[in-house]
């Protein structure tokens, strides 16, 4: 039996879903502080490049705001705690009102393509950092805004540390869960076919404008999400939260750790917190450098990110195997796609879903 058979049994997947639960509810409690805290973060940003992943990865659009939402985020979690408003509430807000903001960016740029969207996006966090910093009396100027709203109720028994790495923890898995399913279903494919060829979308009815939209709005919530989980474990935000140099960041994590790929995310959020540390242990004044180093080795060794490592290492021991002898092996015809398979359960602009 191969590998990829044993893989594909329900019961190893389910075995497998079973230890990652255990794990997650035990290793926050024998992990030490700076260990969960470290973990904490991961959950956080790849949360935020799940986001970028929905957008860029999953539907071809150019995306470079993605940190605003974030930040947008993470002032509107601040500014409700300070003014001691409920959690939930704050939670919802700090999704919807980035939704809201993205909603209203992608109805007027989704009609754009290539560089011009490109430049619409660049305009989020370089007008975001003035204009956190002009609204003081809001988002606290260029000194930023601290709240401590996560510290470990007595009734727990837990840390500081182990509670706000379980909420991190819960609604990281809610997210990626919901997401997973998203991309998986009907909008999913619809999303595909439109980064595939928009002409080739519309004449199978679908809307290449409004899939934009709705990509570009759901990932515009995750980033709210993000900022949220953002304050939950830092407690600290400022305009240079927002900062196009996270931007950028950002989009580099999502390519390394894996574009259109859920477990890319994780990868990407991994990257994102773990090499700036790992740098800047090797060289403080070389981090940039090293940093760039090590996207250009990733993406000339593995194309599909790091998620691609698996598939890359199972060709290489088949190329190691041989091809049985020298004999060429027997092809099968590939079936033409069928247009009506392709577009079945995707909401069309016909059936008044755009």
């Amino acid at each position: 039996m191969s590998v990829t058979a044993f893989f594909e049994k329900a019961w190893v997947r389910w075995a497998a879903i079973a230890i990652v639960i255990v794990a997650l509810v035990v290793f926050p409690l024998v992990l030490p502080v700076f260990a969960n805290q470290t973990i904490a973060r991961i959950g956080v940003f790849a949360v935020a490049v799940l986001g970028l992943n929905v957008v860029m990865g999953y539907t071809g659009q150019v995306s470079l705001g993605q940190i605003f939402f974030v930040g947008l985020g993470a002032y509107i979690t601040v500014y409700g705690v300070l003014h001691d408003w409920n959690i939930i509430l704050v939670f919802l807000l700090a999704c919807i009102g980035p939704a809201v903001v993205g909603l209203l960016i992608a109805l007027a740029a989704a009609r754009l393509g290539g560089l011009a969207i490109a430049m619409v996006t660049i305009a989020l966090p370089i007008v975001g950092v003035p204009l956190a910093k002009r609204l003081g009396d809001i988002t606290g100027g260029s000194q930023g805004l601290s709240a401590r709203f996560t510290d470990a109720p007595q009734w727990s028994g837990l840390y500081d540390d182990q509670w706000q790495l379980y909420i991190v923890i819960v609604i990281t898995a809610i997210v990626f869960l919901l997401t997973r399913n998203l991309v998986r279903g009907r909008y999913g494919r619809a999303f595909a076919i439109v980064k595939g060829n928009e002409a080739v979308a519309s004449s199978m009815g679908i809307s290449p404008y409004w899939y934009k939209v709705i990509a570009f709005t759901v990932a515009s919530l995750i980033g709210g999400v993000a900022g949220f989980l953002y304050m939950v474990v830092i407690q600290f935000t400022s305009p240079e939260t927002m900062s196009f140099a996270h931007s950028i960041t950002l989009l580099a994590s999502m390519v390394i750790g894996g574009a259109a790929s859920i477990i890319g995310s994780l990868l990407g959020g991994a990257y994102y917190v773990l090499i700036p540390q790992l740098t800047n242990i090797i060289d403080p004044n070389a981090t940039a450098l090293l940093q760039g180093a090590i996207l250009l080795i990733v993406l000339f060794v593995l194309p599909g990110g790091l998620v691609s490592l698996p598939r890359v290492i199972a060709r290489l021991v088949r190329r190691g195997r041989g091809t049985g002898g020298g004999r060429t092996p027997q092809t099968t015809p590939i079936a033409e796609p069928d247009p009506a398979a392709a577009t079945e359960g995707i909401p069309t602009e016909r059936q008044g879903h755009a």
